[in-house]
């Protein structure tokens, strides 16, 4: 049997192996690193560079105890342990996942759905067909001289400020919505919205778009049902700022380092 990727999921968690140099890798062997149970639904997902990858969720953590090489650990955290090419695989194997736990049955006529693709559903019914949804989001950095917006968002875990951030709404443009989450969080005006990159965000499936705006006028009023606290901030003053792995983070640093 051929070598394949094995990303393994229990929960949020994902399954990594130590190397002997110390380094952290995905399995990678002929067989699953755990037992498949009867009801264990092992998915094939296409990866870019061609290699063969499986994934599939697990009830229960693995120990160290069981396997003295592996360890569970957060996704979020595994982009600081795995290499960037491995966590995106992953990240992508965590939505698929979501997506087939969340689509058993069908939205239409309640029978169970079976998968056509590997990306597609089928209800064995009606014969609806479903794909995974992404939900798609704007954030943005907004500019004011030497000075940049930043917020704390009520649902932040840690005392950290982030970017203006939000879904975008039916009917929309990405431009669109990045102005009307700006006016709606923060109550200022922009313009100059200039796309900058993007970045799959699978907690649990969506697609930031993140973009530079410059600020036109306003006064700040923060939207008090969603944003804790904002301001304005130089290179010299910020607060706390996202982690590394986050396209907030990467906007931040592209304003710092220019």
């Amino acid at each position: 049997m051929t070598e394949r990727l094995y990303f393994v999921f229990c929960k949020e968690d994902l399954l990594i192996e130590q190397q002997p140099d110390g380094t952290f890798a995905i399995p990678f062997a002929n067989q699953p690193p755990t037992e498949l149970k009867p009801w264990t639904h092992l998915m094939e997902v296409t990866a870019p560079n061609g290699v063969k990858v499986y994934t599939y969720k697990i009830d229960v953590p693995v120990s160290a105890e069981q396997h003295p090489t592996l360890q569970m650990c957060p996704l979020r955290q595994s982009y600081y342990k795995l290499p960037r090419e491995l966590y995106l695989i992953a990240g992508k194997c965590q939505e698929l996942l979501y997506w087939d736990q969340n689509s058993r049955f069908c939205g239409v006529c309640g029978a169970p759905m079976k998968m056509q693709t590997e990306i597609s559903k089928r209800c064995t019914e009606c014969g609806k067909e479903v794909w995974p949804q992404l939900a798609t989001a704007v954030i943005v950095l907004i500019h004011r001289d030497d000075e940049v917006l930043l917020v704390r968002a009520k649902n932040f875990r840690r005392d950290f400020y982030g970017l203006v951030a939000g879904f975008v709404e039916t009917g929309e443009t990405l431009e669109e919505a990045v102005a009307r989450e700006a006016m709606e969080e923060t109550g200022v005006r922009i313009d100059n919205i200039r796309y900058f990159a993007s970045q799959p965000w699978p907690y649990p499936c969506g697609l930031m778009v993140g973009f530079n705006a410059d600020y036109v006028s306003g006064e700040i009023h923060l939207q008090k049902s969603e944003i804790a606290k904002g301001g304005w901030f130089r290179r010299d003053n910020l607060p706390q700022i996202p982690e590394k792995l986050s396209i907030a983070r990467m906007l931040l640093d592209a304003w710092m380092d220019a």
